[in-house]
């Protein structure tokens, strides 16, 4: 499959012409509307500093149904015991900077929050659309996650701890709180084994798409969720 050069007009091409590495295109920018518009056909930015941007759509894609999720008896522990309290939204650069930092040469995909990617999802952020998960610690942010939500799908894309287990309950709480407001799905991109411990699982991408075309018709919970997203006990 041929990959395919974008130009300005905000479009992209159909994602089964995808390549077998999952890139359907470069190229582009990361405006607001391009990356909605990106989510909605399941799509996403992937790539570091020295390459152009680089869009992809994977298959299989790695997914996680809310109801399905898999919380172990010592993570339940943790999230009653640990003395970690939970926010939403209130320092949602705090928590993509950490996870720049956290990502850079550590993990598969390296720098690949660049700067121009970071200010984009603070735009997304801003105009309501990406969302953080904040997990405290005396005061202290010690994890967290951020991704982006349109209509009843929620689309992962990283998450940081510097105190052991934060990002797990961070994930709980998130998954707990999009099962309470009927979410469908949390889009996981690619499989790890944590999030195949935690009942995450391979669907191909024509079924994840048919989730997106249904999700179309679905109202988004637009702005901030610091007063709509509580931490469950």
């Amino acid at each position: 499959m041929p990959i395919y050069l974008l130009n300005d007009s905000l479009v992209f091409p159909h994602p089964s012409l995808s390549n077998e590495d999952g890139i359907i295109a470069v190229g582009g920018d990361l405006s607001v509307k391009r990356l909605i518009l990106a989510y909605e056909n399941g799509i996403f930015p992937w790539y570091n500093d020295t390459d152009p941007i680089i869009w992809w759509s994977p298959d299989p894609r790695f997914v996680l149904f809310p109801e399905k999720i898999k919380i172990s008896k010592s993570t339940r522990q943790v999230i009653r015991n640990s003395g970690f309290s939970i926010t939403y939204d209130t320092v949602f650069e705090s928590v993509i900077q950490n996870c720049q930092q956290i990502d850079r040469g550590a993990q598969r995909r390296g720098t690949w929050i660049t700067e121009d990617m970071l200010q984009a999802y603070i735009k997304l952020h801003e105009a309501g659309y990406a969302h953080s998960v904040e997990v405290w610690k005396e005061d202290k942010l010690v994890g967290g996650l951020y991704g982006v939500s349109i209509g009843k799908c929620f689309f992962g894309e990283s998450m940081f701890h510097l105190a052991s287990n934060a990002s797990k309950v961070a994930l709980a709480d998130l998954t707990s709180n999009l099962h309470r407001h009927g979410f469908w799905l949390i889009d996981c991109q690619q499989e790890t084994d944590h999030l195949k411990r935690l009942g995450a699982e391979a669907i191909s991408r024509m079924d994840f798409l048919q989730y997106l075309e249904k999700n179309k018709e679905e109202q988004s919970i637009i702005g901030s969720w610091k007063d709509q997203f509580e931490p469950v006990e």
